[in-house]
């Protein structure tokens, strides 16, 4: 985005309502200028997304929105600078429309975290204006630069060609960029707050002729220091930025041991480092009642894990039934390094292999009958990876457990609970028997309650499921929940559409007003 040495900007104005007499900007500066715009747009674009999911949630309605908020930007920067090209010399805008989107982009981390933390109700509307400010100032770029190349009407066609070329390929190095190499290796923060610097240095190379100019750029560089200074006080802060999540580990003031993992702003795991034993959520209190009672005491086990989170589950197997063998599929590898980091300085877990992969693809890797137990434990936020909730999925479950072996899912849900059933539906339609745990209230067994929410455990197998003893599990551990089998469960689900590939609206079955829940 800085101007070239053998085609500097001149100073020779504009002819009143028509292009400006002679070449005003040389061809190389005009790419790197419309190239460098094109591309911060996107990559604030996707930044925003990750800085917006620890209270907004990954799901597809913030990506809707993000997406939506950056198009309407870049068409009113578009629109808006193309009128004023027309009216004002475009070489007195592109330093302030550089500077002034700088500015907005490097206070973005401090603005979302501190109205996240102090008026929720405004996030939505600060969101938006952080993305929709800079976006638009620097989409205005693009007519400001072809206003300046049009040197005679015969070429419009391929000067507005050309800019508009290089204004997509930069658009595609930001993503590029930002997908493979910025997240994975720099805070969002740091690149909101880098990239908002390098575009008022930009600012300052285009304007640096105009002692005004200087000025401002002077008072822009002195706020994006302060606010690069301010974001290191911002509240929510992250352990860890990983690919996919902003991850904290708390510690438990009522257990020196105790650590919980947050994800998003989500309680994902509670491990106790010290005792692998203890098991503090309810859900993995319920997956452990009926891993117990489904297999004998102690019998060692041959299980795979979609989703790692803290590792609880397969850190308790390995310690209560020595010689399992888990295999866990966790898709963030900033979340394997957190476990390893920061939730594992007792004494390592034997057999358990954490591999960085889609679950998915996980699934398909197993080999038929090679498994006793799969456990499901996904999430992305607050959403669910619907490709993980489908019949296919399910099959590939099936395909890989063995005749007597057990498949054992947490959903979270709210409200109407029609995700819940609508998976329970598809857990039907691909094993013979399927049981529901939960508050009774939530599983239909108390019709007289309202539905609550919050965690599930599906359970669903090629073998009868013993609800008596798993029931008598789930009192001895005081869980607090009941289990339905049967025609509980099919009147539970009543006409819930089975899940598939081709039809799978997850994150719309999943009611908006859900509240945040433990995994």
């Amino acid at each position: 985005m800085t101007t070239s040495p053998s085609s500097p900007v001149t100073d020779d104005p504009p002819a009143a309502g028509g292009p400006p007499r002679g070449p005003v900007l040389g061809s190389r500066a005009a790419a790197a200028l419309v190239f460098g715009a094109s591309a911060a747009v996107l990559v604030v674009e996707i930044v925003a997304l990750r800085l917006l999911a620890p209270y907004l949630g990954l799901t597809l309605e913030t990506s809707t929105m993000v997406i939506g908020v950056a198009l309407t930007a870049i068409a009113l920067g578009s629109w808006l600078g193309g009128r004023l090209a027309d009216q004002v010399d475009p070489r007195l805008l592109i330093a302030p429309a550089l500077g002034g989107s700088g500015v907005v982009v490097a206070l973005t981390p401090l603005l979302l975290r501190t109205t996240a933390q102090w008026s929720p109700a405004l996030l939505l509307l600060v969101a938006s204006a952080t993305l929709l400010v800079p976006g638009a100032l620097l989409s205005a770029v693009t007519p400001f630069v072809t206003k300046l190349r049009l040197t005679t009407l015969a070429e419009t066609g391929t000067v507005v060609g050309r800019l508009s070329g290089v204004g997509t390929c930069g658009a595609i190095a930001g993503t590029v960029l930002t997908g493979f190499v910025l997240v994975s290796r720099l805070p969002v923060s740091s690149i909101l707050i880098g990239l908002g610097a390098l575009l008022v240095l930009a600012a300052a190379l285009v304007g640096w002729r105009a002692r005004r100019a200087r000025r401002a750029v002077a008072a822009a560089l002195a706020t994006v220091v302060a606010g690069s200074l301010a974001t290191g006080f911002a509240p929510g802060g992250c352990d860890a930025e990983t690919r996919y999540h902003c991850a904290r580990v708390i510690a438990d003031p009522d257990r020196p041991t105790g650590r919980t993992l947050i994800l998003d702003g989500l309680s994902h795991s509670y491990v106790d480092v010290e005792d692998p034993t203890y098991l503090k959520f309810a859900y993995v209190r319920a997956l452990a009642s009926v891993v117990d009672t489904a297999f004998p005491e102690g019998e060692p086990l041959t299980a795979h894990h979609i989703g790692g989170g803290g590792l609880t589950f397969p850190r308790y197997l390995a310690a209560v039934r020595p010689g399992t063998r888990s295999l866990v599929s966790e898709i963030d590898a900033g979340v394997v390094r957190v476990d390893r980091d920061l939730l594992a300085p007792g004494p390592a877990a034997t057999g358990v292999d954490v591999r960085v992969e889609d679950g998915r693809l996980g699934l398909r890797r197993l080999a038929e009958g090679s498994h006793d137990l799969v456990v499901g434990d996904a999430f992305g936020g607050v959403s669910v990876p619907w490709h993980l909730t489908t019949s296919r999925a399910l099959a590939d479950v099936r395909r890989a457990l063995d005749t007597d072996g057990l498949y054992a899912v947490n959903l979270i849900d709210h409200g109407a609970l029609a995700f819940a059933r609508a998976e329970v539906a598809t857990l039907a339609a691909t094993f013979p028997y399927v049981a529901l745990l939960g508050k009774a209230a939530d599983i239909g067994l108390d019709p007289t309650a309202s539905t609550v929410g919050g965690n599930l455990v599906a359970v669903a197998s090629g073998r009868p499921l013993d609800a008596r003893a798993i029931q008598r599990a789930l009192d001895a551990r005081n869980v607090g929940w009941r289990i339905a089998t049967g025609e509980t469960v099919a009147a539970w689900t009543g006409d819930a559409r089975i899940l598939t590939d081709d039809h799978a609206p997850v994150d719309q079955l999943l009611r908006s007003d859900r509240t945040p829940a433990a995994r």
